[in-house]
């Protein structure tokens, strides 16, 4: 079968419920031909990964959508970092809302399925969402997606003026006027508030420190989303190794019934003919006992 011929098939795989996936593949291998290596060695989605998929399968649209704000806020990224104007917070913001809207509907797909919407499952749809597009075709993701977020544009060079146009830079004040200094005198100098320039410094000092701190919790928490992720995928292979250890598990059973059963047939089947035999040889057995009593009989005369 050519390879491209199986693409329907394939599609198909990655669109069944997630425990139907292994026993699928499988069986489509036996039909594959020499393309039966490339359908064994196809990747059963984690859960979260399946999710994203059904959206491609199953609200075309929600992915559309997706996917053009996200191209649509990366082109704008691009332009701020090589000195070009570009609408960063309005695209990330049409970016936010699509994936919010196609969680909910990757959310409504693991509910429909009777699928658990553990808070790492949900973790690992948001984090995959976002990195979309990705290097696999569409709807048939295989591992939950990590953002790259602006290391994607590394190396591109950031040119002078570069800014958002949607938070534009206030105007500059105009320059003071030059008061000549009374005779005398040097210029008047303005005095200052120490209280409030305290208040101030603490302030600010207050406000580096939250921000560290919030960098720190962000840090942490794309850690556990990373953990969580491996553990996923982890769980994942093994319940896979699992089902097809059940299902080869389960075929064997199934072999072994039906040999006993046969076999079972066949005693049966032993049995009545022996017992036929024994019947028949008890009825020759008479028939001979009786002939010799006859010729007994008229030999005596």
């Amino acid at each position: 079968m050519a390879a491209r011929a199986l693409d329907p098939q394939i599609d198909q795989l990655y669109q069944l419920p997630p425990d139907e996936f292994t026993p699928a593949r499988n069986a489509l291998a036996k039909t594959a031909g020499a393309d039966a290596a490339r359908v064994r060695a196809l990747v059963k989605p984690p859960i979260a990964a399946w999710a994203v998929n059904q959206l491609y399968w199953r609200n075309r649209k929600i992915w559309d959508a997706l996917i053009a704000a996200a191209e649509n806020a990366r082109r704008a990224h691009k332009a701020v970092l090589s000195g070009r104007s570009g609408e960063v917070r309005s695209s990330s913001k049409v970016h936010d809302d699509a994936v919010e809207t196609a969680l909910k509907a990757a959310l409504a797909t693991l509910a429909d399925g009777g699928h658990p919407q553990s808070d790492a499952t949900r973790q690992a749809i948001v984090t995959t969402l976002r990195a979309l597009p990705g290097d696999e075709p569409p709807g048939r993701l295989t591992r939950a997606l990590q953002p790259r977020g602006f290391e994607a544009l590394a190396g591109l060079p950031i040119g002078r003026g570069a800014g958002l146009t949607a938070a534009k830079a206030p105007p500059a004040a105009p320059p003071a006027k030059h008061v000549a200094p009374t005779a005398g005198k040097g210029a008047a100098r303005p005095k200052v508030d120490e209280k409030a320039l305290a208040r101030a410094r603490a302030a600010v000092a207050a406000s580096e420190g939250a921000v560290r701190e919030a960098e720190q919790a962000a840090r942490r928490e794309e850690f556990e989303v990373g953990k969580t992720t491996r553990e996923e995928a982890r769980a994942a292979k093994a319940a896979e190794r699992a089902t097809e250890a059940l299902t080869q598990a389960q075929t064997e059973l199934d072999e072994a019934q039906a040999a006993l059963t046969a076999a079972a047939r066949q005693r049966a089947a032993a049995q009545k003919r022996s017992r036929d035999a024994e019947d028949a040889l008890a009825a020759a057995r008479a028939r001979a006992g009786s002939e010799a009593s006859e010729l007994k009989r008229i030999e005596k005369g």
